[in-house]
């Protein structure tokens, strides 16, 4: 970070340079790229004025502020420069591309409609059903590593579903077809 102190109506003091670059400092952790900053320091009868122009990146921050005590104003321009480098950046990660932003404008209910039609499928298989019971079907799913099984129920004679849970149990489902 390039840092550059100017003392207008009359020559500084050391200690207000030092000062002022090392509450500006603290701004490097915003930036990512190098950024020239440029203080105007200025002391008129018993007002203190600070001036602070900061250009990185494309952006330009300015904040001016006047106290009674110069180590009051330095503080409180820094920490306006740094409410808006804070606002600039999280305008950048919500930044969304354009095609994002006219899907933002639809309702609630468009955005259901979507989401849904937004999903595609991937893989179609045909399914052969084998006619077995609810406990053949259960012995088939622990010796293998599917989560599910769909099957003809011989007893009923309906197609029937048996899935694995998270849990390590099976849940059954049944067709009224």
């Amino acid at each position: 970070m390039n840092i550059s102190v100017t003392f207008r109506a009359g020559e500084g003091e050391n200690w207000q340079k030092t000062y002022a670059e090392e509450r500006i400092a603290k701004l490097k952790k915003y930036l990512d790229v190098p950024a020239e900053v440029h203080m105007i320091l200025s002391t008129e009868k018993f007002r203190n004025v600070v001036e602070i122009n900061l250009s990185a990146n494309g952006w330009n921050v300015n904040a001016k502020e006047e106290a009674k005590d110069m180590h009051l104003a330095v503080d409180s321009c820094v920490d306006k420069i740094e409410k808006q480098l804070k606002k600039q950046r999280e305008k950048n990660r919500e930044h969304k591309p354009k095609s994002i932003r006219h899907v933002g404008a639809k309702t609630t209910e468009g955005l259901e409609e979507e989401e849904y039609s937004a999903a595609k499928v991937v893989e179609t298989r045909k399914v052969v059903l084998k006619p077995m019971s609810l406990e053949e079907a259960v012995l088939e799913l622990e010796g293998g590593k599917a989560r599910f099984l769909i099957y003809r129920d011989t007893a009923s004679e309906k197609v029937s579903l048996v899935h694995r849970l998270d849990d390590g149990n099976f849940a059954h489902i049944e067709t009224n077809s």
